[in-house]
């Protein structure tokens, strides 16, 4: 199952974040989890959000620009060699990995791992092939 990542740019000054996290509370909208990239003058915000619709609506119309992209949530056990054996599948077949970030769930000893592939359907039929499933919108924002 692919999932629905929000992407926002940033400005790499100090309260730049603030004015998102405050649009998301104002409309009773959760983060699961974000990744935030930088350069000296911008920033890449990505972020999982349940309801990524109306958190996409309530952005756009507060003067943000975000772009919706389709990414995986691979389970990954959390062991020395959990990651490994996930990136063993991925370098089997040449799978092309733009980034990826990570989250603890709190169940099951297992932490996710989000990818973005160049390809996701293709990823997700690959995972599927070597009996590695992707973790379903509606676990992951359980």
């Amino acid at each position: 199952m692919l999932i629905k990542q929000l992407s926002l740019f940033v400005e790499n000054k100090p309260g730049s974040l603030y004015p998102i996290c405050k649009v998301l509370q104002d409309n009773d909208l959760s983060i699961r989890t974000l990744s935030l990239a930088d350069t000296q003058q911008f920033g890449i915000l990505r972020l999982l959000i349940k309801e990524w619709e109306k958190a996409k609506e309530v952005l756009e119309a507060a003067g943000f620009i975000v772009k919706v992209t389709d990414v995986v949530a691979l389970p990954v056990v959390d062991h020395p060699g959990g990651l490994a054996e996930l990136l063993k599948v991925i370098d089997k077949y040449q799978l092309s990995v733009e980034y990826m970030y990570a989250f603890t769930f709190g169940h099951d000893e297992t932490a996710v791992m989000v990818f973005r592939f160049d390809d996701p359907a293709n990823a997700l039929e690959i995972f599927k092939k070597e009996n590695i499933e992707a973790i379903e919108a509606f676990n992951l924002f359980k």
